[in-house]
């Protein structure tokens, strides 16, 4: 069986292509810049190299129809004919408190989606258009809708609602949703059959470290305490996005600089974090290499960055009465030992005993980074969300 996974932004569209019988990639790429002048595909070849080719695409359909065209072209294909692709899966943002798991899309389950674009106007109306697009150019072919915020359903009301009046819950639905929980599940599980373990009896935090960045407390494979909340501004400190934030300095903010509401959401989220602390780049690699030369305003950037996570994982491990196991994923955890040394250090009271030279050289595989006396393992799990979505669109389109 032969499943697409799409994944549609404001102004992109990432795709994957499984062959579920024998769990291979068949074809991977992506289109940036829809309706720009300088839009363009960029694939991954079999070898490894990357192809970019340069093609106005003005919306979503057309952008979907330039992948299709990809895949069954004579240079670059991965297959025959459209006709072999079984299933479509879908990235899909925010669910709300509707969806708890991955659906077949229809009418009625698009229609409750759309209901949701309030809480993610940016990403929200961009999945309906992949949705759409695909519907149109493979009408007959099923469609599956893999949420962000399903795996946090399983949060407390505790733990996710905010201590503002109630009505405002009952009419808005302003509460804490969480993100990336396609990716936390994966790893949660992930882990657990790397160490030959079973999820349930263990305390697991996964912390999703990217330019977005986010973690999860786990107990018994289920989530109850994340670090985003109604949007994924909230939280850790990320690449552009402030994290953690006092209300206050928010409307005193709007106050000084004159923002209006739609000015200071886009001031939070695109001009802050590591690009707004360092003043150099809200790449971390960039931000790391200031570090390194002893740049004032990157090594606070990273000290901010890293404080942020242990803090996290001391709530988590509060929580949680303990924890067994912490995951390191993402562009970030996956790759840069510096950020993952700096956000356990201190923890030794908690058990975590990190094997410094083991985390020196771990580069985006799977690892074991604690001492075999640490009394918490410390993993590295490459991500994949694309393939828990192809493998949630195999179980429910079979």
């Amino acid at each position: 069986m032969k499943i697409l996974v799409l994944n549609c932004g404001s102004s992109s569209i990432k795709y994957k292509l499984f062959d579920m019988i024998h769990k291979t990639v068949l074809a991977q790429g992506g289109i940036e810049k829809i309706g720009m002048p300088d839009s363009f595909l960029k694939l991954t070849l079999p070898d490894g190299t990357k192809k970019i080719i340069e093609r106005e695409i003005p919306e979503h359909t057309a952008g979907v129809k330039f992948v299709f065209d990809i895949l069954t072209g004579s240079e670059y294909g991965a297959l025959r004919s459209l006709r072999e692709i079984d299933a479509v899966g879908h990235r899909m943002v925010h669910g709300g408190e509707r969806f708890k798991e991955s659906v077949l899309l229809d009418k009625e389950v698009l229609d409750a989606f759309a209901a949701c674009n309030d809480l993610a106007p940016l990403h929200n109306p961009a999945n309906l258009k992949g949705i759409e697009a695909v519907s149109e150019l493979l009408p007959d072919v099923p469609q599956v809708g893999v949420f962000d915020t399903a795996f946090h359903q399983t949060m407390p009301d505790y733990a996710y609602m905010y201590a503002l009046p109630y009505e405002l819950y009952e009419r808005y639905g302003i509460r804490r949703y969480g993100f990336h929980g396609t990716s936390h599940r994966y790893v949660s599980q992930r882990v657990c059959d790397f160490l030959g373990v079973s999820p349930e009896g263990k305390r697991i935090v996964t912390c999703h470290i990217g330019n977005g960045a986010s973690m999860a407390a786990i107990v018994d494979g289920k989530c109850i305490d994340t670090t985003m909340g109604l949007t994924p501004l909230e939280g850790l400190m990320m690449g552009t996005r402030c994290g953690d934030i006092d209300g206050g300095a928010v409307t005193f903010l709007m106050e000084k600089e004159g923002f209006s509401p739609a000015e200071v959401s886009a001031f939070l989220n695109k001009k802050c974090g590591l690009g707004g602390i360092s003043g150099r780049s809200s790449d971390m690699r960039e931000v790391l290499a200031g570090n390194r030369e002893g740049h004032p305003r990157s090594m606070l950037a990273i000290n901010m960055y890293c404080y942020r996570i242990r803090k996290y994982i001391g709530a988590y491990a509060a929580a949680m009465g303990g924890i067994d196991i912490i995951v390191f994923t993402g562009g970030v955890g996956e790759n840069q030992y510096e950020i993952r040394g700096g956000s356990l250090d201190g923890l030794e009271f908690l058990g975590v005993k990190l094997d410094r030279e083991k985390n020196l050289v771990t580069r985006s595989e799977e690892a074991i980074l604690s001492t075999s006396d640490s009394k918490v393992t410390v993993c590295v799990i490459p991500t994949d969300e694309e393939m828990m979505i192809a493998s949630d669109t195999l179980a429910l389109v079979k």
